[in-house]
């Protein structure tokens, strides 16, 4: 690993918390400060894995305040940046898109900043900076089309990043990836809240008629992405990361259900879903091509049952407590 000191933001958070756990193990000899500001999409899991690795440290901060963040960038003089932190969840963007706003494009702004020539910035975006794909998969060049107050915020962070690079000559690389899934994610989100409510024998809210199609990736491939272009050492560019694996919501709910019925033994229903009116803005289609990466030599590995399996087997233990 070139990069001695990294510093992450939202590392307590769902993508951020696995990439901390999987790489504070696999390089002890690499220093990283998280810079996490223990909002409720915090998970105390990951807190309490992190807290006795020597190579690690968590500070308090909110990423909007440039004093904080300040003190904390200077005296820890990273030579990475690898940046999570975000409010995510598009329903609370649309009841309270300041948060989003003061997060995303602030908290980026103020990283930006700090940035110099002797320090690399990996910013982690979404696919949904794209608005909708219709038939067609979007690729590194498509044009942005934000369809929600948490889209349109990712999307002004990922324009300041290149900004700044042309303006301040900083490097960078732009991941922009599918759906997330798997251990450790916030209970608010789709696939904990059909997994949770299916254990539990509860109503699954689901939007529209459940048509809406979605790519996943299960999380570990995605933290092996970002591994993948960190050795890779490529900078000013952007990616796409995807698996391939694209579902509509209602299908996906079906092979939740058949996936812990068949494995686990629990025996559960399709009545369980409750269909709900459509949130505004509900893009229909995300789909992504992956060929950039992929010609590189890396690809997803993990398939969606075998995902599911674990992030199901996750959530069962996680009930219990």
């Amino acid at each position: 690993m070139k990069y001695k000191k990294i510093l992450v933001t939202g590392g307590l958070g769902f993508i951020g918390g696995n990439f901390l756990k999987i790489f504070t193990k696999k390089y002890p000899k690499v220093k990283f400060l998280n810079i996490d500001n223990f909002t409720y999409a915090a998970s105390i899991e990951i807190y309490n894995l992190l807290k006795e690795k020597k190579n690690y440290q968590h500070k308090k901060v909110d990423i909007s305040d440039f004093k904080k963040l300040k003190s904390e960038f200077t005296k820890f003089k990273p030579d990475m940046v690898v940046h999570f932190a975000a409010e995510s969840h598009v329903d609370n963007s649309i009841k309270n898109p300041d948060n989003f706003i003061k997060t995303n494009i602030f908290g980026t702004y103020n990283l930006l900043k700090l940035m110099n020539k002797n320090v690399k910035i990996i910013h982690i975006s979404t696919d949904e900076v794209f608005g909708e794909a219709h038939n067609k998969k979007f690729f590194e060049n498509s044009r942005y089309n934000p369809r929600s107050p948490y889209s349109a915020s990712k999307a002004s962070s990922d324009h300041l990043v290149r900004s700044w690079s042309n303006t301040y000559d900083i490097n960078y690389l732009i991941v922009n990836c599918s759906n997330n899934y798997g251990p450790f994610q916030n209970k608010e989100k789709f696939i904990p809240v059909v997994i949770k409510a299916i254990l539990q024998n509860k109503k699954i809210p689901l939007y529209g008629k459940g048509l809406n199609i979605r790519e996943w990736i299960f999380v570990e491939d995605f933290v092996n992405a970002i591994e993948f272009l960190i050795k890779k050492d490529i900078s000013k560019d952007t990616f796409l990361i995807g698996s391939g694996i694209s579902l509509k919501n209602i299908d996906l709910i079906k092979k939740i259900f058949k996936v812990i019925n068949k494995k686990f033994n629990i025996k559960r229903k399709h009545n369980l879903i409750k269909y709900v009116k459509d949130r505004p803005g509900h893009d229909q289609i995300y789909k992504i091509n992956s060929s950039k990466i992929n010609k590189l030599g890396w690809k997803s590995k993990t398939k969606i049952n075998e995902g599911l399996h674990k992030t199901i087997n996750y959530y069962k233990n996680f009930l219990k407590k």
